[in-house]
């Protein structure tokens, strides 16, 4: 139980037995002067169910509020559930958005490769092209070397001048 509750309880039943314990004062007669009439009345009753009449009204109120309040928090609370799920969706959206932007850049670095891989293959390709022009040309300048050098040695001396 509450602290409030606890202390409303304790003072209902300090009020109860007071009351018990004065019960021929509460209920001795007496006359009263209401304004415009007079009545005779026990003072002890009217004012025990005078006290009673606050307390039932201040109970009433007390529980009107925290009704209101429960309401309320109930409203506030949908309405942080529907935010959390409209945060949720956007969120969702944004790591689709992302993956979509990851998955594009992704593909188009695979087709740079891809184009970059193609020039570099024909670079290599037109370098080793080059490179076999260039060792069948060493190949035939040492042949024809070789060629000369075979007629020097085959020429007879004298002609060797």
């Amino acid at each position: 139980m509450r602290f409030r509750t606890v202390v409303l309880i304790i003072f209902v039943l300090l009020v109860a037995g007071f009351v018990a314990l004065n019960i021929d004062e509460f209920t001795r007669i007496s006359v009263l002067s209401l304004g415009f009439v007079t009545v005779q009345v026990s003072l002890g009753l009217v004012m025990l169910l005078l006290l009673m009449v606050v307390t039932v009204i201040f109970l009433g109120s007390t529980m009107v509020m925290q009704s209101a309040n429960l309401l309320e928090t109930r409203k506030y609370s949908r309405e942080l559930n529907t935010q959390r799920e409209l945060a949720d969706k956007a969120e969702t959206s944004r790591f689709s958005e992302l993956r979509q932007y990851l998955e594009t850049t992704a593909l188009a670095e695979k087709e740079r490769e891809v184009v970059a891989n193609q020039v570099w293959a024909e670079h290599l390709a037109s370098l080793n092209k080059s490179l076999m022009t260039r060792m069948d040309q060493s190949d035939n300048t040492v042949a024809a070397h070789l060629g000369q050098l075979e007629d020097r040695f085959d020429r007879p001396p004298l002609l060797r001048n």
